[in-house]
Formats: C-alpha cells, structure tokens, sequence
C-alpha cells in the first residue's frame, strides 16, 4: 500500500495524522496520507516567506525553464499519474488520461505566459498636472498564494493555479481536497525535482483547519479557491484584506433551439452530462430544448445515455465511471424522488448500479423538472440531466437566467441574431455557440458570474491576480 508524506517547504514530513484514501469503484483503502494540522500549516507560511524571495530572485526565464522541465516530467509519468487519478477520484483511465494531458498545456502555457509578464506606457502628461513627467507601470509577484482545489480535477485543477503563480514569481502553498491528495503530492515531487526553490513549494492534505489557516494569515496575499460555493462563502467572509479567486462551480445548461443541430446537440449532452460521473463545474445539468424538437430529443437523447457502458473505470471500455461515495449516490437519489414527487419525469436511469453501498448512478435523464426542484436549482454534481422545453428565445433566456450560478452555457442555432440574442441576454462567464457547456481550453479566460465565482482561470488571467501593479512616475522637470 502506498504511503505518501505532507509536502512541506520542499521537506517530505511524516506525520502521526494517517488518513486512508479510498477507491470510490470498491471502497478499498489505497494508500495512506500524512495529513497536516494547523501547526504544519503555520510553519507552511513562515517557509513561504523565504520561499517568495527565491522566486523573486528567478528570472523569467529561469522560471520558464523550470516550469518546461515540470511540463516534460510529467510527461514521462503520465500513464502513472492517470492511474493514480482512477484510484483517487474514480473516473475511468480514458478520462484520467485527458487530465494528465491536460495538465501537461497548463503547464506550458504558465511556462510561457512567465516570459509575457510585463507592464504599459501611462501617458502622465495627458493630465493638465503631468507636464514633464513619465510613468509606467511593471507587475511583481505578491509573494504567498494559498491554493485550495477539489476533488474532481485534482491534478489539472491544481496546476491552473499553482502554475501560474510560479510562473509569476511567487511561493505557494496547496491545499488539495482531503478525498484526493495523491497526484497533488506528486505535482509537489516533479516541481522539485525540475528545481524550484524547495522552501516555495508546500503541499498540505488536510481538513478545515489547514485551509482557515492558509486562508486567513495575513502574510498570504492571494487565495485561490475551487470547491462549493458554500466553502466559498466561507473563506470570502473570514480571509481578510487579500485577492481572492473563486470558481464555486454551477447547473450549466444546453439551449437547443427549433433551428439548431438536435444530433449534435444530442452528442454533447452526453459527453458534458455524464463525464466523470457528472461531477464537473460545468457539467451539463439542465437543458432547454425547443417545443417543436422536444419529444424527438428526449428519444434521441435517452437512446443514447442507455448505450453508455458503466462499471470499472480501469476497464478501457467503461464510459462512466462511480460517484467519489456512495454518500452522494444517496443524495442524488434523493434528489430525483423530491423531483419526481412534484410531477416530474424519469426517463431512464436513477438507480444505483450494483449493491447497497454501490457508489455507481446509472446514467439519468429527468424530464418536467419544475423550478423549485433541488434538480433544477442546486449544483447536482452527478450523472443527471434535466431536460425541460421552452417556446420562444425569451423564455429561454429566462430560464438560463434562472439560477444562482453562472458559468457556463452551450447554445445551439444556425441563426447569427439567435445566437447574439444569447449572448446578449444570458448572465454567464462563457457562452458556447453550437457547443457545450463543459467545453474548457486550458489557456482561455475561464470563471463565472452570481454565485459560480470571482475571477477568471487560464495562466495569463491567473498572472494578473498574483502579481500587483507598481507604478512608477519619472520628475523629468528638472
């Protein structure tokens, strides 16, 4: 059975604070993690100090460099990190295989973006004050960045954030999910083995403890958060007078206009609805289709999800794979009979695949889903799709606006003014045209709006929120 230690100033540190981690296809304990406590977490800071000033002192192409010796490290641990993914998180090999891929471009977009990190011209003389003065402004790394992230992406999530904020010169200090901290501890072990400064990179497994630390010590100057938008809110009301960037996830839904492509629509509905099992931001969650098509997509739709293979994420085959518990099966279930109980419809699925504690959900369609359901409103975070009609554009805008969260959304139309009347209406961080929801380039600017977050991901988005402008003015007055 593996062993992993915390991950603290570059030091490999065994603690008494064993935590098993679990396989969520059977339940059996597959390693066992040193897990940090709040005096491990402290000491994490006061390294971190020193660990800012050697970053500091790197030069962007120093820090390019180590950053593409990362990049190609991983890329020689791929298929162990891909398996790694499986055993943490659950999600098939096909799918674990595309994190680790994924994380490698991170990688190397944060490596380039270190070399882009620059500043601008101010025409001071614009003012009727500036007369005879030059100024322009230069960004520099703001010294401690604390990354929290969850348990779905472990790996690409954490590097969208520790990445680039290397890239820009600062120590930081990671927080994964306590139900998936094995590729993170190995994110830390190939960054120090590429080079960096061992005191600038910490990596704790831990609880609440660990994050309201890292979270609240006024020496962190930025917090970089992926999770629920309930932690969030949390962090957002105690972490103090620091930047803070927080993606809280969503119900991300599909628009499938009477003019728009209902196969293609179809396809994308059943790769962004049951990919890592549904637990994905941006998973899609509810979609709005066209009175005219709406009997022909739900027999298309449910004709396919039916096709899907679940079972053994190892298995190459498997197209869905478990839950991360059978805690959330349950929740979810529970979910589907409040929805069912106010009229609605299932269509197929909504059953736990396997035994009483089976951590596998059957691919599911709803239909009829009225707005007040939890399926509707809440961030479901499985295998579940609501499919509900709509009869005009209006309509359908309004019920995309419908909901606390904002992050992304798929449109389908062949209609130019359909679809700028989408863009115009819907309040999100990214809409799609002919495309899903669940569409994300690694280097594009991505977060959302209301409740899905603050900020934006993508490594030169990232940069600007950890480094600070500093302006400098010139006197050339004499």
């Amino acid at each position: 059975m593996i062993e992993k230690r915390l991950i603290l100033g570059g030091e490999f540190v065994k603690t008494d604070n064993l935590v098993e981690i679990k396989y969520p296809y059977t339940q059996e304990t597959v390693a066992k993690v040193c897990f940090a406590t709040e005096e491990e977490a402290l000491r994490a800071v006061e390294i971190a100090k020193e660990g800012a000033k050697e970053m500091a002192k790197l030069t962007p192409y120093e820090r390019y460099n180590l950053l593409m010796k990362a990049a190609k490290l991983l890329e020689e641990r791929a298929e162990e990190f891909a398996r790694t993914l499986v055993l943490e998180v659950g999600k098939t090999i096909r799918e674990a295989r595309t994190e680790v891929q994924r994380a490698i471009q991170t990688l190397l977009f944060s490596a380039e973006e270190a070399r882009r990190i620059g500043g601008e011209v101010i025409p001071i003389d614009a003012h009727p004050n500036g007369r005879g003065k030059f100024g322009f402004y230069v960004r520099e790394p703001v010294g401690i960045v604390s990354a929290i992230t969850p348990f779905n992406f472990p790996l690409n999530l954490s590097m969208h954030k520790v990445a680039p904020a290397l890239a820009a010169g600062n120590a930081v200090i990671l927080k994964p999910s306590e139900r998936t901290p094995l590729t993170p501890l190995m994110l830390g072990e190939i960054l120090l083995e590429a080079g960096f400064p061992p005191s600038a990179i910490s990596v704790l497994p831990g609880f609440g403890e660990v994050g309201k630390v890292i979270t609240t010590h006024p020496d962190v100057r930025v917090v970089s958060f992926t999770g629920s938008r309930k932690v969030g809110e949390i962090i957002a009301r105690q972490c103090g007078i620091k930047k803070l960037v927080l993606e809280l996830g969503s119900n991300s839904a599909i628009v499938l206009h009477k003019d728009g492509d209902l196969q293609k629509a179809v396809q994308k509905t059943v790769l962004g609805g049951y990919a890592i099992a549904g637990q994905v931001c941006i998973s899609v969650q509810r979609v709005f289709v066209h009175e005219d098509l709406f009997e022909e997509f739900l027999q298309k739709l449910s004709s396919e999800v039916e096709k899907l293979r679940v079972g053994d994420p190892m298995d190459e085959r498997t197209d869905v794979g478990p839950m991360i518990s059978p805690a959330e099966v349950e929740r979810i279930q529970s979910w589907i009979d409040e929805a069912l109980q106010m009229g609605s419809k299932l269509i197929t699925g909504g059953v736990a695949c396997g035994d009483k504690v089976s951590s596998v959900l059957a691919p599911t369609v709803v239909s009829l889903v009225p707005p007040n359901a939890k399926l509707f409103r809440e961030e479901a975070f499985a295998p579940v799709v609501v499919v509900n009609p709509y009869r005009d554009v209006e309509e359908a805008i309004n019920l995309v606006n419908d909901s606390d969260y904002g992050l992304q959304v798929g449109v389908f139309t062949q209609s130019i003014d359909t679809a700028w009347a989408f863009i115009k209406g819907i309040k999100a961080g990214g809409v799609l045209i002919n495309e899903g929801p669940n569409f994300r380039a690694d280097h594009m600017p991505y977060g959302g709006v209301k409740f899905s977050g603050v900020g934006r991901e993508g490594p030169k988005y990232a940069i600007e929120d950890y480094t600070e402008i500093k302006m400098v003015i010139f006197n050339l007055n004499g």
